[in-house]
């Protein structure tokens, strides 16, 4: 059996559907669904069963009384909010939670996944390699969090054992739970359709001009296809960058989007607002190199391909979910 923590989110629920692409069942999905529309991810999926999180959580301290022959856990479990100032909170779901699971996986000898962020970089001043852990600084508490496991991971030697992939900026189908997290292709889809236009934050820096500040945007499809990859090779063990190794800037993202819809691009600029003026990256791109050397050379959908299969064969579809 193949676990997946927040199997009904975001990245866990298009991971579930690559995996039934592949012909795997055998799944048991942890998450909780709350108050928000995650549970419409789940629609269509075939896997074994379903366990609220805090269960499973306690299911991990019974010795001897857990149910199920696990293969891998793939722990895509977390708040991901980059605004979220509850930091006990953070501390808790997205560090302590992490190494009772790696803990378990660890004592029964289970291939253990987990999602990690480019967040922890921070303003990149040290650059964007998987090597460098030494100098980084988040700049907020969900970056931390994520930092905090990292080197929790690194300080016990266990990065010779597990994997973690720092996802840089991921988008596509499934994302729409997440309100304001959720990527700028889905928000400027929706402006689109009901301004004709979008709105992109005027630039902060004399660097960069309004929206030439650069990211390295990935699908998820290809982010599903690398953890994938990883748990055909069990052996192939670190702590990995996910992107695509190449940024782009917002305007040409916004123009991809504009594009796909068969539309001219109208953006206009508005100011950035104060709660995140001071811990806006304007550049991230991941160096790539130690992921291709352990699962080879992987073929990224370009920005064009992706975005345009995500407008029109999900978010102008009638069914929107993948």
């Amino acid at each position: 059996m193949i676990v997946v923590t927040g199997g009904a989110g975001f990245i866990g629920s298009c991971f579930i559907k690559h995996l039934n692409n592949k012909g795997i069942k055998d799944i048991l999905v942890v998450d909780s669904f709350g108050k928000s529309s995650k549970w419409k991810n789940l629609v269509g999926k075939k896997y074994i069963d379903f366990m609220n999180k805090d269960d499973f959580r306690n299911l991990l301290t019974d010795d001897g009384s857990f149910p199920f022959e696990v293969e891998a856990i793939i722990h895509l479990g977390a708040c991901s909010s980059t605004t979220e100032d509850d930091v006990d909170y953070l501390f808790d779901n997205n560090y302590q939670y992490s190494k009772d699971l790696a803990l378990f996986a660890l004592n029964n000898k289970i291939k253990f996944i987990y999602a990690s962020s480019a967040a922890t970089y921070g303003f990149g001043e040290s650059g964007y390699s998987d090597d460098e852990f030494e100098n980084l600084k988040p700049l907020n508490a969900y970056g931390f969090s994520k930092y905090m496991f990292d080197e929790w991971v690194i300080n016990s030697g266990l990065d010779k054992t597990f994997v973690g992939l720092k996802f840089f900026n991921v988008f596509g189908p499934n994302e729409y739970h997440k309100d304001n997290m959720a990527s700028m292709v889905y928000k400027s889809f929706q402006q689109i359709k009901s301004t004709g236009k979008v709105n992109l934050f005027k630039s902060n820096s004399l660097e960069y001009k309004d929206g030439e500040q650069k990211r390295d945007f990935v699908y998820v499809k290809d982010c599903c296809e690398i953890i994938y990859q990883f748990i055909q090779k069990p052996k192939k063990n670190g702590i990995y960058n996910v992107g695509n190794g190449n940024s782009s800037t917002w305007r040409v993202l916004i123009d991809n989007v504009f594009k796909a819809m068969n539309l001219e691009s109208k953006i206009e600029f508005v100011e950035m607002p104060d709660q995140i003026k001071f811990q806006y990256q304007n550049f991230t791109e991941a160096n790539i190199t130690k992921l291709t050397k352990a699962i080879g050379k992987h073929k990224f959908m370009t920005l064009e391909e992706s975005v345009n299969d995500y407008v029109k064969n999900y978010l102008n579809s009638s069914y929107q979910y993948y």
